[in-house]
């Protein structure tokens, strides 16, 4: 199959309401999109969203790496373009990760083909702050579905500590309760938060200090009193190697964004789960078109709920058959096949790149 056509496009999306984290809060969703045409007419999409300060990439760098590569790319054959985007996947590997999901759409990668019914339990985040809010905020998502609930933490400790307490209150064991502290504790607030917390109905903790402090990360997983994931620190094959070697880390959270496209994915799952680590997938601040691809790409692999969620967050979806989501659940049904909604790329679109080849392959 040769790739006739390239496009990258990004986007801004506004969101249904603030998503906060320990590092920004956001309100809109800014990701890069490429689209691949192969010379029978077959479309591909991938994406990838490049927050501020969550990689060593930028969204500038993004752009320019896809508008380049794909300048390079069109007029070869999708083997060619895997190969060579494969290789550079450590030095870029959201980016790479854009173009490589697109390619493995366009090319029917046989993970994305649902052939019997999938149902994967999304996790759900708190985002009421005050007692009096969560309670009427747990019932409501309760009554939609979601049976496993995420707490942002990563600010004050005492804070932070407190709000769990009032969600483990409200939640009475009716459903899972997960926090993330995405990398906002230092050493001491890491080990005085993980060593404080009541254990009853939580499933873990994830990545309460930066990405590369794998000696806090480690000390904070010894000390506390539910398991730890680890998801920033997890980059590759090596990075699950060593999180598996670490005393009370039991599982690990991937992004294709973050390992390099569906197949490195795949690699980096199925050695995590080799190893009897517990599998987390997903990206939170993804559109349709990722959260569709890790969603096929989690089955078999999801030890709890995924967290391929990011697309419930804008306001617009960028589906025209959008991803089926019932009772906390994406649900495909045997033979799903998104489909864009071109409006609603045009709608939001703040800049575009467009490659075609001169010469086919």
């Amino acid at each position: 199959m040769v790739i006739r056509d390239i496009v990258v496009r990004q986007l801004k999306l506004p969101l249904v309401k603030p998503y906060r984290v320990s590092f920004r809060t956001y309100t809109e969703f800014e990701p890069i999109v490429v689209e691949m045409v192969a010379e029978d007419g077959s479309v591909g999409w991938g994406e990838a969203y490049v927050p501020a300060g969550s990689t060593a990439e930028s969204a500038e760098s993004a752009w320019q790496f896809c508008c380049g590569q794909a300048a390079r790319l069109t007029g070869k054959f999708a083997l060619e373009i895997h190969e060579h985007l494969d290789r550079e996947v450590p030095a870029a590997p959201f980016a790479s990760c854009a173009m490589l999901s697109a390619l493995a759409m366009v090319t029917r990668h046989s993970a994305l083909v649902t052939s019997e019914e999938l149902r994967i339990p999304l996790l759900v985040p708190v985002s009421a702050t005050t007692r009096e809010a969560i309670v009427p905020e747990i019932e409501e998502l309760l009554a939609q579905g979601y049976r496993t609930f995420k707490v942002k933490v990563g600010w004050e400790v005492d804070t932070d500590l407190q709000r769990v307490r009032w969600v483990q209150e409200a939640l009475r064991g009716r459903a899972m309760l997960t926090m993330d502290a995405n990398r906002g504790y230092d050493l001491e607030q890491g080990m005085r938060f993980a060593s404080n917390l009541d254990p009853e109905g939580i499933v873990l903790f994830e990545q309460p200090c930066e990405a590369d402090e794998w000696d806090a990360n480690a000390k904070v997983a010894r000390v506390s009193t539910v398991p730890l994931m680890l998801d920033e620190s997890i980059r590759n094959e090596q990075d699950i190697d060593r999180a598996a070697s670490l005393e009370n880390v039991k599982f690990v959270k991937m992004k294709l964004k973050r390992v390099g496209g569906v197949e490195r994915a795949l690699r980096s799952m199925k050695r995590a789960q080799d190893l009897g680590l517990g599998i987390c997938l997903g990206d939170g601040v993804a559109t349709e078109i990722m959260c569709w691809t890790e969603a096929c790409v989690s089955r078999g692999f999801l030890s709890k709920a995924g967290d391929m969620n990011g697309f419930l967050k804008p306001k617009a979806r960028l589906f025209a058959n959008p991803l089926p989501f019932e009772g906390g659940n994406i649900v495909l049904k045997p033979g799903y096949w998104p489909k864009i909604d071109r409006a609603a790329i045009r709608s939001h679109l703040t800049r575009e790149s467009r490659h075609t080849a001169t010469a086919l392959a």
